[in-house]
C-alpha cells in the first residue's frame, strides 16, 4: 500500500518568526520552540504549533488523556501513556525538500522536574505550590517549521485530525499574511525576591559541604527560587528577552494553568532515527563588556581545574544513565568541555553519543535519564533527596524539559534553566549551581546572580511605576 504524504504549503520566510507565532498565540496549547534566531545562529529550525487534537496532563498519580470530544484518565506510568498514544500515529512519507525538518507533527510540551517521582522513590518535604501539571504535552498534527539555514518556512500538516482539514485553507492564509506586531501590556509590582537569603543559602551550602565530606554524595546543584506579583500578558516579556538573551533551545508554551518561558543554552536529550545526544553544561562565567577582560573570563573558565572536573563528573554520570538504554559500546564522549559563549555567559559544554539499543525506544530513554544530572548533582538520587531538603519550594517546570518527540520517535528537548514560570499573578524563575568539595560559597552565590542577569535586566523594564 502506497504511504500517504503530508499535506504541505510554503509560507513567507522572515529572519524573525515572533510576528508569525502571534498569529496562531491565541489559540489553544500554542507553542514556539524558539532557536533564538537571528540573534543566535547556533540553532536552524524554530518550530510553531497551535490546538493539539490530544492533550495529556499528568497531576500526582493521574493522568488526564483529553481528545477532541472525550477524556480519560490513568494513573499508569505518564511516559507509557504518551507512547502508547504517539504509537496510534505513523509518521507519514516526506517530500524530499522536507527530509531534514525535525519534526512534520508529534507530541510537543514539558515535562516538569517533578515527573521523576513517578519513577524514583524521593521523600516530599517542602510544598508544591506551583499550581502547573508535572507533564503537559499536547499531540500535535500541524506544524510550522521555519528553516533558516534554507530561508524557507512550511506549514505541514500530518491530516489524522479531521479539524486540519476543514480549516486548512483558513490556516494556511491567516500564515501567510504579514500582521502588526500586538502590543501587549505586562508589568510585575516589585523587584523578584529570593526564597533563599544570602544567609539561609549559606548555611544549606554548608550543609551540603558537610555531605560531600561524609562521603554521602560528590556534587549537588542549590537553586535559589525568585518570585514577583505580575499582571498581563507574559509573551510581552518573552519576545523582549529573547531578544536581549537569545539562546539555541528557547522556547514559550502556554496552556490554561500558566505559561512557560525557556531561554535555555542547554540540550538535554536529542534523538535521530537511533542515534543519542546529550550535551551537558557545568562551568560558567559572566561576559564582560570589554573584550580583553572577557577572554581572560574564557581563558580562566578553560583552565580551571574545578570547573572541568565538575563538568567530567556529570559526564560520567550521563554516560551511566545512557548506558541502561543504549548499545553496549556505542557510548562516546564527542566533545570534553568545550567553551560556548551565550549573550550574558560563558559555559564548558560537553556533548555525548550512544546509540538506542534494540527493543529500547526514545520514551525508554528520556526515562533513564530523568531529570537531566547536569541540574541534580551525583549521584543522582542522593543529590536530589538533598535538594529536597533544603530547597524552601518545589522546582516544577525549572529543571524539567521542553521539547518535541515526533511521530517517528525522534526527540529534541531541553533542560529548563533561565526559565520562568507565570500564572496565578506569580512569576517566578529559578537559578542554581553545582556545589563540590573545593566549591567557595561566595562564588557560587555570585554564579547564580551571574546565571539570572538577563532575566533581571528584561523585568527592569516591566516594574511598575
Amino acid at each position: 500500500m502506497h504511504q500517504q504524504q503530508v499535506q504541505w504549503a510554503e509560507l513567507p520566510y522572515s529572519e524573525c518568526s515572533v510576528p508569525l507565532f502571534e498569529i496562531i498565540y491565541l489559540e489553544p496549547w500554542p507553542i514556539f520552540l524558539d532557536s533564538g534566531w537571528p540573534s543566535d545562529r547556533s540553532g536552524r529550525f524554530d518550530i510553531i504549533a497551535a490546538d493539539p487534537f490530544i492533550t495529556l496532563k499528568t497531576r500526582g498519580l493521574i493522568t488526564e488523556i483529553n481528545y477532541r470530544n472525550s477524556k480519560i484518565f490513568s494513573a499508569q506510568n505518564p511516559l507509557t501513556l504518551l507512547q502508547r498514544e504517539l504509537n496510534r500515529f505513523t509518521g507519514k512519507q516526506l517530500p524530499n525538500f522536507l527530509s531534514e525538518s525535525p519534526l512534520v507533527g508529534g507530541a510537543i510540551g514539558y515535562f516538569s522536574y517533578d515527573l521523576v517521582r513517578r519513577f524514583e522513590n524521593l521523600p516530599s518535604i517542602i510544598t508544591n505550590i506551583e499550581q502547573m501539571p508535572e507533564m503537559a504535552i499536547g499531540v500535535y498534527d500541524w506544524v510550522v517549521i521555519v528553516d533558516h539555514h534554507c530561508q524557507v518556512t512550511f506549514l505541514v500538516a500530518q491530516g489524522y485530525d479531521p479539524r486540519t482539514q476543514t480549516h486548512w485553507n483558513s490556516l494556511r492564509t491567516r500564515l501567510s499574511k504579514a500582521i502588526k506586531p500586538n502590543k501587549y501590556s505586562f508589568h510585575i509590582e516589585n523587584y523578584p525576591q529570593s526564597n533563599l537569603s544570602k544567609e539561609n543559602y549559606d548555611q544549606a551550602f554548608d550543609r551540603i559541604q558537610g555531605y560531600i565530606y561524609a562521603g554521602d554524595c560528590y556534587q549537588v546543584n542549590l537553586a535559589q527560587r525568585f518570585e514577583t506579583k505580575a499582571y498581563g500578558n507574559s509573551w510581552a516579556l518573552y519576545s523582549y528577552l529573547r531578544e536581549i538573551n537569545p539562546a539555541p533551545f528557547s522556547s514559550f508554551f502556554s496552556i490554561p494553568e500558566g505559561s512557560i518561558l525557556s531561554t535555555s543554552p542547554e540540550r538535554f536529550l536529542k534523538v535521530s532515527g537511533s542515534r543519542v545526544e546529550t550535551a551537558p553544561i557545568k562551568g560558567t562565567r559572566p561576559r564582560d563588556m570589554n573584550p580583553i577582560i572577557d577572554d581572560q573570563l574564557i581563558t580562566d573558565l578553560r583552565n580551571s581545574g574545578k570547573d572541568r572536573a565538575e563538568n567530567i563528573m556529570i559526564v560520567d554520570l550521563l554516560r551511566n544513565d545512557l548506558g541502561q538504554v543504549c548499545t553496549p559500546g556505542s557510548i562516546q564522549v564527542t566533545q570534553l568541555c568545550t567553551i560556548q559563549s551565550f549573550a550574558t555567559v560563558h559555559h564548558l559544554i560537553s556533548t555525548i553519543h550512544g546509540q538506542l539499543a534494540s527493543g529500547k525506544n526514545t520514551l525508554d530513554l528520556l526515562q533513564a535519564c530523568f531529570p537531566g544530572g547536569s541540574i541534580t548533582g551525583a549521584p543522582k538520587i542522593r543529590a536530589m533527596e538533598i535538594i529536597e531538603e533544603l530547597e524552601p519550594h518545589r522546582r516544577g517546570v525549572y529543571c524539567g524539559s521542553l521539547g518535541y518527540i515526533s511521530f517517528e520517535g525522534n526527540m529534541d528537548i531541553n533542560i529548563a534553566i533561565r526559565t520562568l514560570v507565570y500564572n496565578q499573578n506569580s512569576l517566578r524563575f529559578w537559578v542554581g549551581s553545582g556545589i563540590v568539595a573545593d566549591s567557595n560559597r561566595k562564588a557560587e552565590y555570585q554564579e547564580t546572580l551571574d546565571k539570572a542577569a538577563a532575566i533581571f535586566k528584561a523585568l527592569n523594564q516591566y516594574l511598575s511605576n
